[in-house]
């Protein structure tokens, strides 16, 4: 079993900056590709960002390249996503999810591919 817990998200105005942080535990982690997804009130869960259990593979959104980073850092067993030049229609819950996996370069943007998820962490963009 693993365990997500988001944390860093807030209120904040358009154009500025917020880091998620996800720590995950109960699983080794660099055996986890993981994941961030938001979901909007109204709206389906959907992607944002992935990255492989080495770290050497990122995918995005295509509504947030080039202006969110995901990284993680094996050594803590947490995941980030930087977010920068954020707009109001970011405004969503944002959730980590973890997939179990033996590759180690693979990525993954879909929701059923993930076998764990975190309990989200509300990011508000004001105009």
């Amino acid at each position: 079993q693993v365990q997500l817990v988001e944390s860093g998200g807030g209120l904040v105005q358009a154009g500025d900056s917020l880091k998620l942080s996800c720590a995950a535990s109960g699983r080794t982690f660099s055996s986890l590709a993981m994941g961030w997804f938001r979901q909007a009130p109204g709206k389906e869960r959907e992607f944002v960002a992935a990255i492989s259990r080495s770290g050497g593979t990122t995918d995005y959104a295509r509504s947030v390249k080039g202006r969110f980073t995901i990284s993680r850092d094996n050594a803590k067993n947490t995941v980030y996503l930087q977010m920068n030049s954020l707009k109001p229609e970011d405004t969503a819950v944002y959730y980590c999810a973890a997939a179990i996996t033996i590759y180690s370069q693979v990525v993954l943007s879909k929701r059923i591919q993930y076998n764990y998820w975190g309990q989200g962490t509300q990011v508000t963009v004001s105009s």
